[in-house]
């Protein structure tokens, strides 16, 4: 039993004195004589043996002794000394304080009880609600029918934060007192501890460094593990793999009927490790993981997971805790198998660590190596895809192809298509996306039958559904109109959105919706459907890839190529290794982007990586996107020949296909750009007339015809405005924003009318999404735009002044890093208006080197990279 002599858990005891208990002291100060038996209730660690030791105070103050409640004092039934005289006069001999009454036995419970009734003595008592045996039972309600007993209860925010103040003598930082609350739940012996063990550290938790329990808080609580029993022990367990609630489960685990949990459950609560809905502490939580032997654990976990298994309970929380130990035999091998079904749609890379969990716990079976490999695809893993994939096709016992999908998905990602169909075909399932494979790789015929002959093999869920469209929809992407396919593409999106993040495909109706979407100019359909499939989560990590690559491809068509570049870069951070259809659209993009930018240079270091990217792939449907960017990219470094047999294969699998406008165009659209750049007249008309001939299927065909005409009357030196105009809004507003302002911009530069130049520019500047119309700054009068005005020059306003809003483009570009070529090409003027632009900059702000000069234009235009 705890002596009062000891000091109390809380040293600020007016922190844990709630109304009641002051009163009582109030009470006991004004008129000891009114003095009756006191109980103090809590579980440990709440303060009840400060508590006592106030009210001893209290009774001392006012004169009447107090007696420790000590073994000789309670088995004599007398005071340990002489009351004075003024105790007798008042009718008991004193107050005989007795803490942790909980622990005392049945004898020396009796005999308190046996005091409290003689009146001799006032009796103040503090226990705990567990253990309660009958005499302490009778000792309690003797004691409660004079007063209610004092519950001291857990700090709250502020009574923590104020205890921490009077420990540590200054004011914690916010963050530290919430973490102490937080771990502790205001318990005050545990504060107490924490606050201790965070003595030493606390300049570093104020200075704003992430608060984190230190191993001194945690070792103080051995001993209260280490004196529980056995049965209390694995409640604590439980309750630390959040299974305390259960109370069949616990039941099962302590071998305890109903009554027997609620007894341990009781005793739980008792030591003061419980918040108030029987949950561990955090604190505690730590406490018991790191401090209980873990073969205790690892018996515990197991035997919770063997009884989770048998009722089909969650396993997750337990099995990923049990992945490391080692366990083994047929029960841990299902438990890790079921948490890994568990994990799958959620976590595949944790549902991959539970199923090789399972592999070794017991001997796997096909269907479990089956399983093992969809969950690596969908974290990415495709190379143990295949490995374990493999292994369940070459099962000659296995009783179903499973393992033949898997390998079909990891195949297309990997670039190749026909071999992924003849597979997803061989499965005997899945036909539908066989269709998607056989329709990618031109064997429309095929895929048609196989179309007509597919039945639905199983229950309609909402995958079957969602395959069956997706395989409609690509087949109506070359037999049908564009809007019949898109619409059909885009239900498939939604039909899978609930249901499609553990779902493996070859590609997802999203990233297809998405493709057919941009192919007909609809880039408003096209980012909507790719949002919501990666807000779902759709076909996983794997093809979280594809959409973001898609999004990034889209921000470029608009001419976001910032916004584009900072996608693709943080992808890049995310997956470092992408497989070779991403990595074929990443390299595109990077493509792209330099193409875009006219930096040649990025282009020279891109173009080995994008004709190993060819290489990688083979050409089908759905990489033309990317092959149009390296046909446009290989003439400008006139390296055509090296593109030139796959741009044929290209061309022979549309012709197998029949030429499907919603396919075709694009790729036109890109080859007549590089037969422009290679200077080739005669392939560009050939492109040309291939969109005239698709102008009739649809508003996006026909506008690509029309620009493609404009762009070689341009080049002919026949420059209609109007016209040019025309097609160059069309283009804008087809999503195509870069091509529309570039098509306004090389016409303004090839007219010798000027009105019509400066109309074309103003043109272009608005399609660039610059504002059009803005006027010049006025310069002072006296100011010769010749030369340099004395103290003017070199002054931020008088110099800003002279500068016209060309001139101010000019210097943004160029102080971004951009060559003059490159500035040329952004604002459609030559590279030599561009010299004479920066000529006379240099001239007007009186600069004697092109480092003073790019000095004073940071200072002029405000330079981002300044701010």
């Amino acid at each position: 039993m705890r002596t009062l002599l000891s000091p109390g858990t809380v040293p600020d005891t007016e922190l844990i004195l709630d109304r009641q208990t002051r009163d009582l002291l109030t009470a006991i100060e004004t008129d000891p004589t009114a003095g009756t038996h006191i109980g103090v209730l809590a579980p440990g660690g709440h303060g009840k043996t400060t508590v006592l030791g106030e009210v001893a105070a209290a009774y001392r103050r006012a004169g009447v002794p107090v007696l420790d409640g000590r073994q000789g004092a309670v088995e004599s039934g007398v005071p340990g000394g002489a009351a004075d005289e003024g105790g007798r006069e008042r009718g008991y001999a004193g107050v005989l304080l007795v803490d942790d009454a909980h622990q005392l036995g049945e004898d020396r419970l009796r005999a308190l009880r046996r005091i409290a009734e003689t009146g001799r003595l006032c009796l103040a008592v503090a226990f705990r609600p567990w253990p309660r045996s009958a005499a302490l039972a009778e000792l309690t309600d003797l004691i409660g029918r004079a007063r209610t007993p004092l519950l001291p209860r857990p700090f709250d925010q502020a009574q923590t934060t104020a205890y921490l103040t009077a420990v540590w003598g200054a004011a914690p930082h916010r963050a530290l007192a919430e973490f102490v609350h937080a771990q502790t739940g205001g318990v005050p012996r545990f504060v107490a501890w924490l606050a201790d063990a965070f003595a030493e550290t606390i300049p570093g938790q104020q200075a704003g460094a992430q608060p984190s329990l230190p191993p001194t808080a945690l070792a103080r609580f051995r001993y209260e593990l280490e004196r529980l029993g056995p049965d209390l022990q694995r409640f604590l367990l439980a309750a630390e793999a959040g299974l305390a609630p259960h109370l069949d489960l616990l039941g099962s685990l302590l071998g305890r009927d109903a009554d027997g949990v609620a007894e341990v459950m009781a005793a739980a609560r008792a030591t003061g490790l419980l918040g108030p809905d029987a949950t561990l502490l955090p604190i505690a939580r730590t406490a018991v993981r790191a401090l209980i032997p873990l073969e205790r654990q690892v018996a515990v976990r197991q035997r919770l997971a063997e009884l989770q298994l048998a009722r089909g309970g969650p396993l997750l929380g337990l099995a990923r805790s049990l992945i490391r130990t080692g366990i083994g035999g047929a029960s841990a091998a299902a438990a890790f198998e079921a948490a890994a079904e568990e994990a799958l749609p959620a976590e595949p890379a944790l549902s991959t660590e539970l199923y090789a969990a399972a592999s070794n716990a017991a001997r796997p079976s096909p269907a479990l190596l089956a399983r093992w490999a969809h969950a690596a695809a969908l974290s990415g893993d495709l190379n143990a895809t295949l490995r374990l994939a493999d292994q369940v096709i070459g099962d000659g016992d296995t009783p179903d192809r499973s393992g033949a999908r898997v390998v079909a998905a990891a195949l297309a990602h990997r670039g190749q298509l026909g071999r992924s169909a003849e597979l997803y075909r061989w499965a005997g399932q899945d036909t539908a996306l066989a269709v998607v494979g056989l329709v990618g790789t031109g064997r429309l015929a095929e895929a048609g039958q196989l179309l007509a002959d597919s039945t639905v093999d199983g229950p309609p869920t909402l995958l079957a559904g969602a395959t069956a469209l997706m395989a409609q929809g690509v087949h109506e992407s070359v037999t049908a109109p564009a809007t019949t396919a898109l619409s059909t593409l885009v239900r498939a999106s939604a039909l899978l959105e609930p249901t499609g993040q553990a779902v493996l495909l070859p590609d997802s109706p999203a990233a297809l919706a998405a493709l057919a979407a941009i192919h007909c100019g609809e880039l408003t359909v096209a980012e909507s459907v790719l949002a919501r499939a990666v807000g779902a989560s759709m076909g996983g990590a794997l093809m979280a890839t594809r959409h973001r690559l898609l999004q990034a491809w889209i921000l470029m068509l608009r001419g976001n190529t910032t916004q584009a570049r900072e996608l693709l870069g943080a992808l890049r951070a995310s997956v470092p290794a992408l497989e070779p259809r991403d990595w074929l659209f990443a390299v595109a993009l990077d493509v792209g982007l330099a193409r875009r930018d006219s930096d040649v240079a990025a282009l020279h270091r891109i173009w080995h990586q994008a004709c190993e990217a060819v290489l990688r792939h083979p050409v089908d449907l759905f990489t033309l996107l990317p092959l149009g960017e390296f046909a446009t990219a290989a003439a400008r470094l006139r390296d055509q020949d090296r593109l030139a047999p796959h741009l044929e294969q290209a061309t022979a699998l549309l012709a197998q296909l029949g030429d499907p406008p919603l396919w075709t165009s694009a790729l036109h659209w890109s080859c007549l750009h590089a037969a422009i750049i290679a200077e080739q007249p005669a392939a560009a008309e050939r492109h040309a007339a291939a969109l005239a001939g698709a102008a009739e299927h649809g508003r996006h065909h026909a506008v690509l015809s029309a620009a493609a005409h404009s762009w070689l009357a341009v080049l002919a030196g026949q420059v209609d405005p109007d016209s040019v105009e025309s097609a160059a809004r069309g283009l804008h507003a087809a999503g195509l924003c870069w091509d529309g302002a570039r098509l306004a911009g090389q016409a303004a530069i090839r007219t010798a009318d000027r009105k019509a130049m400066v109309g074309l520019l103003e043109c272009a500047r608005v399609l660039q999404g610059r504002p059009a119309g803005a006027t010049r700054q006025a310069r002072p009068a006296t100011a010769d735009p010749g030369k340099p005005q004395a103290g003017a020059a070199r002054s931020g306003a008088g110099a800003a002044g002279q500068l016209s809003d060309r001139e101010r483009e000019v210097a943004g570009l160029v102080l971004d890093g951009l060559t003059y070529k490159q500035v040329a090409d952004r604002l459609f003027i030559s590279a030599k208006t561009v010299e004479h632009h920066v000529a006379r900059m240099r001239q007007r702000l009186g600069a004697t080197s092109r480092g003073e000069l790019l000095a004073q234009l940071r200072a002029l235009v405000h330079h981002p990279s300044d701010t």
